[in-house]
């Protein structure tokens, strides 16, 4: 219990510098991450999957301007030759800092908490954005986010195909680069949730949201010896989830590197 209190604290004391250190900046020009466009228009077809990951609270003041970053990203898909697919993970070490975060969850502070150590960090903060499971940065750094999602775009990718059909989603995975053994990971996310925060930093404030995970969980394994394969699972909504805001993100990520191995996304209406 005290190793957990001591790791509390140290989550809460991150949170407060990388807050303390972030000025709100103006919404982020969007053009400036076009970098070397082509002049011919790429199908999202040839695109490549990009999976960015955005560790956020609605208690850190730094975290809005993150949140919108996210948001562009994954509406107005800047990057000419990367399919930009997000995920916004509400992380819960906030809570106790004056407002509770309804979209929180233990499970992402945990998930972030992978990443600190495989990047070696100190200690985790927010936001902290992570591209491809391989780059870490502050979450409203579009420098950055460009340079990342740049990078991720030039590496192979495993095809995932997804169909869905009422309460089932199949999931067909091929060409999976060498990797150590993965995990299949489905996350339900949804889009226009907003929030008016009514204590903590964010205090008086409405905040927007984008790509909220409101289930992330496992769904398959990928020995190291495999290069593809076939589930399917059930889906199972919450009442309070708008089905025509939701979509189904289908990532494999490598158990030893944390590499996103593939990723794509599909919609329900």
């Amino acid at each position: 219990m005290k190793q957990f209190f001591l790791i509390g604290l140290l989550t809460i004391f991150s949170g407060f510098f990388a807050c303390n250190l972030q000025s709100e900046p103006a919404v982020a020009d969007m053009s400036q991450i076009n970098v070397n466009p082509t002049p011919e228009r790429i199908s999202a077809k040839d695109k490549t999957p990009v999976l960015v990951e955005l560790f956020t609270s609605e208690g850190c003041s730094s975290c809005p301007p993150a949140d919108r970053l996210l948001a562009q990203l994954e509406k107005e898909q800047p990057n000419p030759n990367a399919e930009i697919i997000t995920l916004a993970l509400h992380v819960d070490y906030w809570n106790r800092l004056g407002w509770k975060d309804e979209f929180s969850s233990a499970l992402y502070s945990q998930r972030q908490n992978v990443y600190g150590q495989q990047f070696k960090l100190a200690q985790i903060y927010t936001p902290q954005m992570v591209v491809d499971g391989q780059k870490h940065f502050v979450g409203n750094n579009l420098s950055e986010a460009n340079k990342a999602i740049t990078d991720s775009a030039k590496t192979e990718k495993a095809n995932i195909e997804l169909t869905s059909a009422e309460n089932n989603l199949k999931i067909k995975i091929s060409d999976i680069p060498k990797h150590a053994n993965a995990t299949v990971f489905l996350a339900f996310t949804e889009n226009n949730l907003s929030t008016s925060v009514k204590g903590g930093e964010n205090s008086g404030r409405n905040l927007e949201h984008t790509s909220v995970v409101r289930e992330l969980k496992s769904v398959g394994i990928v020995t190291a010896e495999q290069n593809s394969l076939e589930t399917e699972t059930t889906l199972q909504f919450q009442p309070g989830w708008k089905k025509e805001n939701l979509k189904l993100v289908v990532f494999v990520q490598d158990n030893a590197n944390r590499k996103i191995l593939g990723v794509n996304k599909i919609g329900l209406m």
